[in-house]
């Protein structure tokens, strides 16, 4: 008979590589973690951990007990956050994702408010600068920027973002500006690749005009918005960024926006949650918490 202490205690000494170390994790002495151990193998009747000279290695049961264990702790949380949250508490584990430059700038904040608000939550924001990992399943709250193709999830709407096509005074004193959209084959253009659009096309709109896609050829390209940003800041090319990320620039006239009266597509700012249903109640209430920061859109001036 093995407890739930025990499943953790092996999953300690699982993910140090010493007998020493785990100790030092679990806050006891090397001689007490040795005889636990032992204690262990002797009711399960195998060996769990090869002992050597150089740490601890698992043998192949001891594996088997670690994947295990963290399975079952695992499902054991995930029961006790469920009966919580039908029960309207705010407690458990709350795992939010969001794009990397926007996330640091307004979510990470936001992660640790809503965190100090209930001493029952413990809280995880996992940055990316990557097309986001819909389908996966570790993940309560993400917060997306631009087309959503994964129609099977829930979106609530947090704040308006456009796309500005931008470059520096320097670049334009040297290049000049795109008189229409065409133009820009012949500019040097930056290009960011942050999700699943294709990045080298890009459309634009003029009023209730057809949609004209424009093929660039990038001189420089990057996954992340920040590195696009100085570029363009630096005079080496025109970019197409989020106003989020560029409203302070074209602010202070570091940055002109380009082609009056061509629109990008939107690329407006959600949360995104698997169902409206059965909402645990730390997820309903990170959802209010991040609403109601962007009932005023912060990269917009108040009217």
């Amino acid at each position: 008979m093995i407890t739930t202490d025990d499943l953790r205690f092996f999953m300690t000494l699982a993910a140090t590589p010493s007998l020493a170390q785990a100790a030092r994790a679990l806050d006891v002495t090397p001689p007490a973690v040795t005889q636990r151990l032992h204690a262990l193998e002797k009711r399960l009747g195998v060996r769990l951990v090869n002992r050597s000279g150089r740490g601890t290695a698992l043998t192949d049961e001891g594996r088997l007990l670690a994947l295990r264990a963290g399975q079952i702790c695992g499902e054991l949380g995930e029961l006790a956050d469920e009966l919580a949250g039908r029960r309207g508490v705010v407690a458990g584990h709350l795992r939010v994702v969001a794009p990397l430059g926007f996330g640091q700038r307004y979510v990470a904040g936001l992660v640790a408010g809503f965190r100090n608000s209930s001493d029952n939550i413990t809280a995880s924001l996992t940055l990316s600068d990557g097309p986001p990992r819909l389908a996966t399943d570790n993940w309560d709250v993400m917060v997306h920027i631009g087309e959503l193709r994964d129609s099977t999830l829930v979106a609530y709407p947090l704040a308006p973002n456009r796309r500005i096509l931008c470059a520096s005074p320097a670049y334009l004193a040297r290049r000049g500006a795109p008189a229409k959209p065409e133009d820009l084959r012949d500019h040097d253009c930056i290009a960011l690749r942050e999700n699943d659009e294709d990045v080298t096309l890009w459309r634009f709109k003029r009023g209730r005009g057809p949609a004209v896609g424009v093929r660039i050829a990038p001189v420089l390209s990057s996954n992340t918005g920040a590195a696009a940003v100085e570029w363009a800041l630096a005079g080496h090319g025109i970019v197409a960024r989020s106003e989020w990320d560029v409203a302070e620039h074209v602010k202070t006239r570091s940055l002109v926006p380009l082609l009056a009266g061509w629109n990008l597509p939107d690329a407006n700012v959600v949360a995104l949650v698997k169902s409206r249903q059965d909402l645990s109640a730390r997820t309903a209430g990170f959802l209010a918490h991040l609403r109601a920061a962007f009932t005023a859109t912060p990269w917009r001036e108040k009217s």
